[in-house]
């Protein structure tokens, strides 16, 4: 795959540089690709049976959307055995898979844990062998942190390798940990002695979460402590500013459905469709979905970029996509007739995921906080 060139950012003195809000053809042709995927792999009927079995990730969709299409490492340098691509095309992947709601193991592994380890990462070191491993697909990993943290929140969950945290992302399926403590941050394997991951039952299951329990255990140093705040803090980053891209196709199948429903949902021997109260309230979800759109674009080119503006483009992505996400899924529901209470129909998938997505990485109103103390810094 091509990579398009980033424009470089700003430097000081200069006119910051314009956002690329567009799909190239390249980022085209990869959602394609991922679409494609996803239908044949992660329909409705699968995803709902996914649910209801002890394991929730399908390895065989895990390696042809990690493997096949190349998406897990397209953070990943090629140097390091990666794509060398950017955060515009993982962001395509993940409004992919949250319009498809597909459990996989993306985010928190092909983002948040890549992005963690890029900090760390030499090219003979622990930390770039693992980035090769995760780009390669043959492993997963998760920063173990609690779901909720916020990019503002990135300390030391842990003082060493023993202790206990609560609410980990894919903590269950992981084949690696990167544990923040006081000392620095480490990998532990997730089978090792001392390690033990507890299964929790989540609101949004096609999302597993986990409480992660170490004793004694030991791990791999990746970077000391001052340089393990500086790795979580862009790897929550990266994962704020992308759940933006995640969230937008929630919003967009729940927006796409709910025309479709009420063009063949009739009443009074008339589309449902063609009520005004309904077509005013599917376009002022119209109208939010455009601009949800616009605010996951430019945080993903923020980062993509290397924008002195990337975290302020992450807290307002989520501060505004969460809300969107969440309200496309209850309309969805609403205008379905409350078909979301039918656990064959996949409505309530999505608005599991959107109210999970709405507090993970940091709640809406955590990020307002961000763009309001952002905002008053001074141009870079």
């Amino acid at each position: 795959m091509t990579v398009p060139t980033q424009p470089p950012a700003a430097t000081p003195g200069q006119l910051p540089v314009t956002p690329d809000l567009l799909y190239t053809q390249d980022e085209e042709d990869l959602r394609s690709a991922v679409r494609a995927l996803l239908a044949d792999r992660a329909d409705a009927p699968t995803v709902i049976a996914a649910t209801e079995s002890d394991t929730p990730y399908d390895p065989r969709l895990w390696e042809a959307l990690a493997t096949g299409i190349g998406a897990a490492g397209l953070l990943v340098p090629e140097k390091l055995g990666g794509q060398g691509a950017s955060h515009r095309e993982a962001a395509v992947v993940l409004e992919e898979l949250g319009r498809s709601v597909a459990p996989a193991p993306y985010l928190t592994s092909a983002v948040v844990a890549t992005e963690t380890l890029l900090a760390p990462a030499q090219d003979d070191g622990p930390a770039a062998v693992l980035l090769a491993e995760l780009a390669s697909g043959t492993r997963t990993a998760v920063l173990a942190v609690p779901f909720a943290t916020p990019p503002a929140g990135a300390r030391a969950a842990l003082t060493s390798l023993d202790g206990t945290v609560r609410g980990v992302a894919d903590a269950a399926v992981a084949d690696v940990l990167l544990v923040p403590t006081a000392e620095g941050l480490y990998a532990v394997e997730a089978t090792a002695p001392g390690v033990v991951v507890e299964p929790l039952v989540p609101l949004d299951l096609t999302r597993p979460l986990a409480t992660l329990t170490l004793s004694g255990a030991t791990g791999t140093l990746l970077a000391d402590a001052d340089a393990s705040t500086t790795a979580v803090r862009r790897g929550l980053l990266a994962g704020a500013g992308l759940l933006a891209s995640e969230q937008l196709g929630i919003a967009e199948w729940c927006l796409a459905e709910t025309v479709r429903y009420t063009r063949e949902r009739h009443q009074f021997n008339r589309p449902v469709g063609s009520f005004q109260s309904l077509k005013h309230r599917m376009a002022q979800l119209w109208l939010e979905v455009v601009s949800a759109r616009a605010a996951a674009r430019n945080a993903a080119d923020a980062l993509a970029s290397g924008s002195p503006d990337a975290p302020l483009a992450a807290a307002v992505a989520q501060a505004y996509c969460s809300g969107v996400a969440v309200h496309a899924a209850e309309e969805c529901v609403q205008l379905h007739g409350g078909i979301g209470m039918t656990w064959e129909h996949p409505a309530h998938l999505y608005l599991k995921r959107a109210k999970a997505d709405s507090i993970a990485y940091g709640s809406a109103g955590s990020h307002r906080a961000a763009v309001a103390e952002l905002a008053e810094l001074p141009a870079p």
